[in-house]
């Protein structure tokens, strides 16, 4: 709806401002540049700060006052998979695995022990591939369905919770998501786990931003996070906060 509005007041302030330039006041070109100019940047932003909820609304925390946050894994089955669901274990603590398709043939396992110790298994679409934004729909809509039947082979559940690989938003994706019925899942506390190397300055990154309703997001691919999460959990606790599944956060539906 934001992309909309945008879109249509940038065309009509251009399509008023283009007659003046050319025979009233020429001297005025700069005014359709710099509409130009803030058009781009606000999809720009749009695309790359799902928080705007610019495209489609995404849900990047849970609005509430209790001391509750979520935990989020983006990128598996993957390395650390396993050790990091030995630690979710010993701690009783749950967290939401967004997955990428392609890397559920042959760690079937892992995604049943996910689900059987009551963990969220989430879309990440079927490749993440670089490339990614540049499809159309149809083909973004046939890479969610792909995963989505990939798990559904493997744990019996298909996954309505997404969240879009690079965290980008564009309007083929808004467009896919919608046709196939999925809720978009964003993030409040990016931790910044796959650039990280000091594991105290990614411990204080993260618990620094901790807010009622948080979602904060790490990735399974990363030795460091799986170092760093006994610690990480047990801060978080020790601020008083109590560790949610994310769609019980959200109160809302995560499986078809």
């Amino acid at each position: 709806m934001k992309f909309r509005i945008v879109t249509i007041f940038c065309i009509m302030m251009l399509a008023l401002l283009i007659p003046v330039h050319y025979f009233v006041a020429p001297a005025l070109w700069w005014y359709p540049v710099a509409i130009a100019v803030m058009y781009v940047t606000m999809v720009f932003l749009g695309c790359v700060t799902l928080s705007m909820n610019f495209f489609i609304p995404v849900l990047c925390k849970a609005t509430t006052t209790e001391k509750v946050v979520a935990l989020t894994f983006d990128d598996g089955p993957n390395t650390y998979s396993t050790q990091i669901l030995d630690i979710l274990k010993v701690n009783n603590t749950p967290a939401a695995f967004f997955c990428i398709g392609k890397n559920i043939a042959g760690n079937e396992a892992v995604l049943q022990r996910m689900d059987k110790e009551g963990h969220i298994i989430g879309n990440h679409s079927y490749t993440h591939d670089f490339w990614f934004d540049m499809l159309g729909w149809h083909k973004m809509l046939a890479e969610l369905q792909q995963m989505g039947i990939a798990a559904k082979h493997a744990t019996g559940r298909q996954p309505l919770l997404f969240r879009p690989p690079y965290g980008v938003m564009n309007p083929n994706l808004a467009k896919a998501i919608k046709e196939g019925g999925y809720t978009t899942i964003g993030w409040s506390i990016r931790s910044f786990d796959t650039k990280a190397k000091d594991k105290e300055k990614l411990l204080s990154h993260i618990t620094g931003q901790l807010k009622p309703g948080a979602i904060i997001l790490l990735h399974d691919s990363r030795q460091i996070t799986a170092e760093i999460l006994p610690e990480l959990i047990k801060r978080i606790h020790d601020k008083g906060y109590k560790i949610v599944r994310a769609d019980k956060m959200l109160n809302i539906q995560a499986y078809a």
